[in-house]
């Protein structure tokens, strides 16, 4: 009859079991054993199959096969043994604290102190015109050492930086050569190793760069919230000309009727044929469209604004001039399909 005292630690087990192996038969034969809780069994399985040719993915399942078997057993070196070299083969690795128990979680801690290595290496996709960004490169230490970052690749090799690291750290690639230029397009392995005392561990990022021009402005044609006035404008028709030609008419009738006489009724259809005349031309003159008169304060406006935009365009040629020279550089992790 099993031990109460296992049952929490076997919960866990069960509940962290590593993934199955699938080429392997002793792999498969082990994570059985594992699974139908014959552990003695697994653990014998799980040791001859590491005493062969194994993938890199068998080995870590059968390193956390025994690490966990280990420690629902007690057997506290073993596991902890178990758990260092599961960390030298996959140092992102780790018990889901939600699923394991907390002693597992205190095992898989206790190796994890017990070596050195980098882990969560990552770089984040990024673009920027040469000389004027980087690549941020972070990474943590499972215990205080030195980092020192490096970028390799073809007919390529730049130290980026050495510092003491306390957990976190992060380095920054600005992708250039020792002269300054931006590095041609290509594959590069971005290196974080970890140095204490005779200890050393290393772990690469693969990223590709690609190369492209700078987007260069386009000339405007305008300036965004302003626009052209009207240089010329047509005034309010006058209806001066009327009413004089009117007042005109009138005075000639009003002096015709009053010196009225057999002279000058003679003339009467004269004087009515001038005042009609005069009315008509009065109106005529009044009912014409004006013509189109300039006016200054926008004249000088649209001046100011067309030299405005003339600067504008001769600092975007400038600017062109300078863009045309630069290379904006896109740097990715590469996609990696299996190890």
């Amino acid at each position: 009859m099993m031990h109460r005292s296992y049952l929490p630690a076997l919960l866990s087990v069960i509940l962290a079991s590593p993934a199955l192996g699938q080429d392997n038969v002793t792999v498969r034969l082990a994570q059985q054993a594992y699974e139908e809780l014959d552990f003695p069994r697994a653990v014998t399985l799980a040791q001859q199959a590491l005493q062969q040719r194994l993938t890199w993915d068998d080995q870590v399942a059968m390193h956390e096969l025994l690490g966990l078997t280990y420690g629902a057993l007690d057997s506290t070196r073993q596991a902890v043994d178990h758990f260092r070299q599961l960390i030298f083969l996959d140092p992102d690795r780790e018990p889901d604290v939600d699923v394991v128990s907390p002693r597992i979680t205190s095992l898989y801690a206790s190796a994890l102190g017990q070596v050195l290595v980098v882990r969560r290496l990552r770089v984040d996709s990024t673009s920027f015109v040469a000389g004027q960004g980087g690549l941020t490169v972070q990474f943590q230490l499972s215990r205080p050492a030195r980092a020192i970052g490096r970028v390799v690749g073809a007919e390529y090799e730049m130290v980026l930086d050495s510092q003491l690291v306390a957990g976190t750290g992060r380095f920054e690639w600005r992708a250039t050569t020792d002269s300054g230029e931006p590095v041609p397009a290509g594959d590069y392995q971005v290196i974080v190793t970890a140095v204490e005392a005779g200890n050393e561990f290393s772990a690469p990022v693969e990223v590709t760069v690609s190369r492209a021009p700078v987007d260069t402005l386009e000339h405007l044609t305008s300036l965004p919230g302003y626009s052209e006035l009207p240089e010329s404008e047509i005034p309010p028709r006058d209806w001066k000309p009327l009413g004089v030609s009117v007042l005109y008419a009138g005075l000639v009738s009003g002096a015709a009727i009053a010196l009225e006489n057999s002279a000058l009724g003679e003339s009467e259809r004269e004087v009515l044929g001038v005042s009609v005349l005069a009315v008509v031309t009065g109106l005529v003159m009044s009912i014409k469209k004006p013509d189109p008169r300039p006016v200054p304060a926008n004249i000088r406006y649209n001046q100011l604004l067309r030299d405005n935009l003339a600067r504008r365009n001769a600092d975007i040629a400038q600017e062109n001039a300078l863009r045309r020279r630069q290379v904006r550089l896109t740097i990715a992790p590469a996609q990696v399909s299996g190890r």
